[in-house]
């Protein structure tokens, strides 16, 4: 079951309170479940160093992911999009990486870019055998 939250200044927060009243409640917002794997998934971040990973395994991700059709790769930490230098192949090189074993998505905003958003846990093997999915992915969609 999904989780939702939202967190904002008190100004911003005061223009929720008319028009509609309350606009900003999600239907996700407060289900007991989710509540409590929320609090879980809390837990594991504080009393880990599962955060501390993130940074050493974007620049494994960077230093992979290298294909002339690759225009740059965008991102901070582990939310990463590889903007690739047109837009017309996007849809086959997910869908090839997909039917590889590699989920991949695309943006609602930007046509010409791959979204790459890894669990915090991947390792480095795992890191290093999806890069190779992708950049064959490329390959083979090219």
């Amino acid at each position: 079951m999904p989780l939702g939250a939202f967190v904002s200044s008190p100004e911003i927060m005061s223009a929720f309170k008319s028009e509609p009243h309350l606009g900003h409640i999600t239907t996700f917002g407060g289900h007991p479940v989710s509540c409590a794997a929320g609090l879980a998934s809390l837990k594991i971040l504080l009393d880990t160093n599962i955060v501390d990973t993130v940074n050493t395994k974007e620049k494994l991700f960077r230093s992979l992911l290298v294909h002339p059709a690759i225009k740059s790769v965008r991102g901070m930490g582990l939310f990463l999009a590889l903007e690739m230098d047109r837009n017309t192949h996007v849809k086959k090189i997910i869908s090839e990486a997909i039917s590889r074993g590699v989920v991949l998505d695309g943006f609602l905003f930007c046509d010409h870019a791959i979204r790459i958003t890894p669990p915090l846990i991947i390792t480095e093997k795992q890191i290093t055998d999806a890069v190779t999915i992708i950049i064959d992915s490329i390959r083979e969609s090219l």
